[in-house]
């Protein structure tokens, strides 16, 4: 145990299985108090229990954290319904005091073409990654601003999860990519609005051999689940205060600042433009600009 983050309390929301498991056992090796989030569904959809688990994956991991010496408790919501969300911060602040650190997980796919995907499968992608991470920070931002306006401002801290396939585009990940970027884009305005009531939003886009990822393409080369947090432990500590608004992807011992959309080479023609004069003027703005980075896959 070290003392990082001491004294603090988090949730981490898909902690059962992962990427998640490994996020909670490091903030609890920290310090921190944790909320254990997971719906407790297989990659079926299945609940746990249907198929005949006797413990769920986050009481095993509630049960990992105490075994070393740690506090943690077990949270089964679904992140998306907005009710359930708002109850999974008040009980982490009714059980551990308060709350400090929102790491946003959870979440799931369903891999098609575009051309292949299903109404049912882009609603349930877009609502678990998507609507998963606005309704958690919903609750937990109104919670800081009111702790703020009383005077009690914390050093709250959130973690996004996106990902390169909502960075860069993913072949065969169309829904996925999307609320992947939308994360991505929530990060940047959420850390705007919240700043002043002293938190920080972050997001990380991490790389890692997963049952999210195994069957789908060749894991045997990708980094451990635990890799990516050490990275999301210093992001979620008091020092990392000025880091706000950023993207940072992850893959083994690599750290990069991922840096989006920007205004690029532009040309202002003083006019409305005529529709003949656009194909030549744009061709030279396209080639006075860097080339997109591939899509994965392409």
């Amino acid at each position: 145990m070290t003392n990082l983050l001491e004294g603090r309390v988090a949730i981490v929301t898909g902690a059962g299985r992962g990427i998640g498991r490994a996020h909670a056992l490091e903030l609890a090796r920290h310090g921190a108090a944790v909320v254990v989030n997971d719906f407790g569904v297989s990659l079926s959809g299945q609940s746990d229990a249907a198929e005949g688990t006797s413990e769920t994956p986050a009481e095993s991991v509630v049960a990992e954290i105490e075994a070393a010496g740690g506090r943690a408790v077990v949270n089964g919501a679904d992140v998306a319904d907005f009710e359930q969300a708002a109850a999974m911060v008040q009980q982490a602040i009714d059980t551990f005091g308060g709350l400090d650190i929102l790491v946003n997980n959870a979440g799931f796919v369903r891999d098609r073409m575009l051309v292949n995907t299903a109404e049912e499968e882009w609603d349930a992608v877009i609502r678990v990654h998507l609507k998963g991470h606005f309704a958690p920070l919903r609750h937990a931002g109104a919670y800081w601003r009111a702790e703020a306006k009383e005077g009690r401002q914390r050093a709250a801290r959130v973690i996004n999860t996106s990902s390169g396939a909502g960075l860069q585009g993913s072949v065969g990940q169309t829904t996925y990519s999307a609320a992947k970027a939308g994360i991505a884009g929530m990060t940047l305005v959420a850390a705007q609005e919240m700043g002043r009531y002293g938190v920080t939003v972050n997001a990380i886009a991490p790389v890692a051999r997963t049952r999210m990822t195994e069957g789908a393409f060749d894991t045997s080369a990708m980094a451990l689940p635990e890799d990516n947090s050490p990275i999301v432990a210093w992001l979620a500590s008091v020092e990392a205060g000025d880091v706000t608004g950023r993207v940072i992807e992850i893959d083994g011992g690599q750290v990069t600042v991922e840096i989006g959309w920007r205004h690029g080479p532009a040309l202002d023609l003083g006019r409305r433009w005529e529709a003949a004069e656009v194909g030549p003027a744009l061709r030279d703005l396209l080639a006075a600009g860097p080339d997109p980075e591939p899509v994965y896959g392409a």
